[in-house]
Formats: C-alpha cells, sequence, structure tokens
C-alpha cells in the first residue's frame, strides 16, 4: 500500500537519497555499502528505473543513454559515430529493433522511453535494477515487451527488484516476493511458487 516505505528503501539503496540515519544492512556482492548519492550506487551495479522517467526529451536516444558521459576525439569533440554505435549496442541487447539511437525522445512512447532508461541503467553495467512501479503508464502491448525485456536480462544474470501494486504481474516475472507495509517487512523473500494472490494479500 502507499506509505509502506517502497519508495524510501530503493532510494536508499540507489543512492538517490542519502539518508544518514537508517538502520539495516545493504550488502552488494557480499560487501557492505552506504551509498552517498547515485554515483556510487552505479559504480556498485545498482539502478533505478523511476516511476518517473528521468529523460531530456529533445535530445536522442543515444544521448540521453551516455548523457554526461559523452565519447569524444582527441580533440574534445563529440564522437557521434561511437555514441550512436555503442547505445545501438545495448538496444540490440535488449532485443529492442523498432527504434534508432537517433530518434529523438520525445517522438517515443512512454513505454519505449522506459526502454531507453533501462539501456541508461545497462550502460553503466548495472547488475542490479530497481524497477519502481514500471508499468503504471503502460499499454497492455508495452507491458509484455518489459516483461520479455525483463525475462531476457534474468537470464543474463541481472538481478532485478520489481515494486508494483498489480498482484498478477508478480507471477508472470517474479522469483521471490517481499511485502512492505507501514515500514515494515511483514513477508520475506518468499519463493513465488509457495504462495498464493490471496495470501501475500
Amino acid at each position: 500500500e502507499n506509505g509502506a516505505g517502497k519508495s524510501t528503501l530503493m532510494k536508499v539503496l540507489s543512492g538517490v537519497w542519502a539518508y544518514p540515519g537508517y538502520e539495516g544492512e545493504i550488502f552488494v556482492k557480499g560487501n557492505l555499502v552506504r551509498f552517498k548519492n547515485t554515483r556510487e550506487a552505479e559504480h556498485a551495479g545498482v539502478a533505478i528505473i523511476h516511476q518517473e522517467l528521468n529523460l531530456v526529451p529533445d535530445l536522442t536516444i543515444a544521448e540521453n543513454i551516455f548523457l554526461g558521459r559523452q565519447f569524444t576525439n582527441k580533440f574534445g569533440v563529440l564522437d557521434w559515430h561511437k555514441l550512436n554505435f555503442e547505445a545501438q549496442a545495448i538496444l540490440n541487447r535488449l532485443g529492442i529493433h523498432d527504434i534508432k539511437p537517433t530518434d529523438l525522445v520525445k517522438e517515443l512512447t512512454v513505454g519505449k522511453q522506459q526502454m531507453v532508461e533501462i539501456a541508461k541503467a545497462l550502460s553503466v553495467n548495472a547488475e542490479i535494477l530497481v524497477f519502481d512501479e514500471p508499468t503504471s503508464a503502460l499499454t497492455t502491448r508495452e507491458t509484455e515487451e518489459l516483461f520479455r525485456v525483463i525475462l531476457d536480462l534474468k537470464k543474463k544474470n541481472v538481478c532485478m527488484i520489481y515494486i508494483s501494486h498489480k498482484m498478477d504481474e508478480f507471477k508472470k516475472i517474479g522469483d521471490r516476493v517481499a511485502v512492505l507495509r507501514d515500514g515494515k517487512t511483514i513477508g520475506d523473500a518468499i519463493p513465488i511458487a509457495d504462495i498464493t494472490l490471496d495470501e501475500i494479500i
């Protein structure tokens, strides 16, 4: 439910909110971490796909994917060829073939913009992706494409935390489920196969 603490937890995990006094510990690959910002989280392989997409509409897909990390040549000039080549490689990895790195983000559907956000995360070699209610503004078809990408990333050993109010989605893509209520963990890492939707509710 709203107010359970999901967004707060994810902001702490991804370094968006460097809350100083939280209890508990976060381990990434066995190492205790306490991120001060998103750069530290990204360096450790953690990235978050926010409900409110964080893209620049008037820039291209490639520019958005590598924003702040653009490729330049020895003269300091933007290397458009490498920028578009690397962006296309990430889109290929995601199995997305109906958009091009040179397309403007403002011309994309919400579902395609979300794919650009996922591509951004993969461009920093994220191994832990956090999805914050990703299907809230998607059509059925866009949701199916998102699930295809998620299931493909699972095969490539990318860990994903998927936040949602939509219970039916868990059975389609999830391995384990945790339930938060009023800032507390009510059910922790229960295998999806061992619990019914009624029990989750």
